[in-house]
């Protein structure tokens, strides 16, 4: 019995599914393997010892060596709009999917490489990636989710020894364990739909219903059901960024999950002073992705799924089209409730109240005030202090006050829960990222101990919940490929 089969017991349902949609494949050498950080919370969820995880044979797995007999990685196809422009062919071009697991509370999940060498999707790319862009996807990941928002996790990072080419010269490479509730994307099911064979889409479609929306249940309405139930949980999903500031960065269809998870973060970052407008990629030249796209882009995502759904919805078109419409066309609404119920408990209210929310972010909107700083300080009642000319929010303030509860104890303290201290503020990812990349992790470790807590105020810590100082040029991310 070998190290990597007492870790993981790994099954390989989708490859077994939807043969079509995947080739076998085995990660590039990593020549000095480097373990440079590991979840060992995550790795507890999975049922592994941490310990073993950091022995030379657990490094080696996490790189996709040493593989128990009879498991082979896969590279996943899928197609995708991205930024609006259809490439039928996209794929794992530097990603591989060991296999499934089996965690402690009896959900399967996906152990993916990021990062992994080239495969037959790599369209020309060296199929690596670099240790500051995995360390950003492993941080993002855990901040995510300890704010509660559905996102995938990385496992581990490890270095390989070996150097990667980019645009600002060599720098040191990577590899990213990712772990997800499944990898299934938009862009599979466009993979599938464009391929022409309907029992590959068929097959795809009742995978994911089985894996995912189990409650879409069976008979010829079942696709039309999980597309339901996919449009709600990506409605609720883009609800939960925008609440605490987030913006994606490249929400392409291959970026939109069927599971409803936040995946692939790559010029990720959040928002400082609140700007609608807000982008931070450097490709993103026309903001198709800003911070207020992000639900009419994540509808649009939804509308090709619903495109690639319509032959198994119904075999009349016309009346496919017709029932898909309908399902899309409640996204809205969806997103409308959960961001209502969302910013009434991050304002203290009982009930929602649009009017005073609208106002309230054109206020913060036209006088810059930083989203994150804002939402803490009302519940302490600093928040005038804010605002460069504070007249208008003091009328704001008297419309609010008149629709509190009477235990503002209680409602402070209910604000304290929804509204977070800190978030990954740019700056400081971006210093810890470089001195990362250069060999010390120390301010890495620290910040990610930060956003472990991020509702929770600490004596010591005032810096990670400041914004960049002013005079800062403006934030820009790239994509790390």
């Amino acid at each position: 019995m070998t190290v990597a089969r007492m870790l993981f017991d790994f099954d390989d349902t989708y490859a077994r599914d939807v043969p079509a949609l995947s080739v076998p494949w085995s990660a590039a050498p990593a020549p000095h393997p480097e373990l440079l950080v590991l979840n060992e919370g995550l790795a507890a969820e999975l049922g592994v010892d941490p310990a073993a995880l950091r022995e030379p044979a657990g490094v080696a797995l996490l790189t996709g060596h040493g593989l128990p007999d009879g498991v082979v990685p896969v590279a996943q196809a899928y197609a995708g709009h991205q930024f609006g422009g259809y490439v039928p062919r996209l794929g794992d071009g530097r990603a591989l999917l060991l296999g499934e697991v089996t965690d402690t509370a009896g959900r399967r999940r996906d152990l993916h490489l990021k990062g992994s060498g080239r495969t037959p999707f790599a369209r020309g790319g060296d199929g690596r990636a670099a240790v500051g862009p995995m360390l950003r996807e492993y941080l993002m990941g855990e901040a995510n989710h300890a704010l509660g928002i559905p996102t995938t996790r990385a496992l581990s990072v490890v270095a390989t020894g070996e150097e990667v080419l980019r645009e600002e010269g060599p720098l040191p490479g990577a590899v990213l364990c990712r772990v997800a509730a499944s990898h299934l994307r938009v862009g599979t099911f466009q993979y599938a739909a464009a391929s022409g064979d309907l029992d590959v889409l068929r097959a795809l479609a009742d995978h994911a219903i089985a894996r995912h929306h189990p409650a879409a249940g069976d008979g010829p309405d079942r696709y039309l059901r999980l597309y339901r139930h996919v449009v709600d949980a990506q409605a609720e999903l883009v609800s939960r960024w925008m609440l605490v500031g987030f913006v994606h960065g490249v929400l392409n269809t291959d970026n939109t999950t069927i599971s409803g998870e936040t995946i692939d973060y790559g010029p990720c970052a959040y928002m400082d002073a609140f700007d609608p407008a807000t982008v931070f990629s450097s490709i993103d030249h026309a903001g198709r992705y800003a911070y207020g796209n992000q639900p009419g882009i994540v509808q649009w995502n939804l509308a090709r799924l619903g495109e690639a759904l319509l032959p198994l919805i119904d075999a009349d078109a016309d009346a496919a089209v017709e029932a898909a419409t309908a399902v899309l066309s409640g996204f809205a609404e969806t997103y409308r409730r959960h961001w209502a119920r969302g910013s009434a408990a991050k304002l203290g209210l009982a009930e929602p109240d649009p009017d005073l929310v609208t106002d309230l972010l054109e206020l913060m909107r036209a006088q810059r005030v930083d989203f994150t700083t804002f939402f803490r300080a009302l519940s302490a009642g600093t928040a005038r202090s804010l605002f460069a000319e504070p007249e208008p929010f003091d009328a704001w303030a008297a419309r609010r006050e008149a629709l509190l509860p009477a235990d503002r104890a209680a409602v402070a303290a209910a604000m304290d829960r929804v509204n977070p201290v800190y978030v990954p503020r740019n700056h400081l990812v971006e210093q810890a990222l470089t001195e990362a990349t250069a060999g010390d992790t120390t301010s890495f470790r620290q910040l990610l101990d930060v956003l472990a807590r991020p509702f929770d105020e600490r004596p010591g810590l005032q810096r990670y919940a400041e914004p960049a100082p002013a005079g800062c040029p403006p934030h820009v991310t790239y994509c790390g490929t």
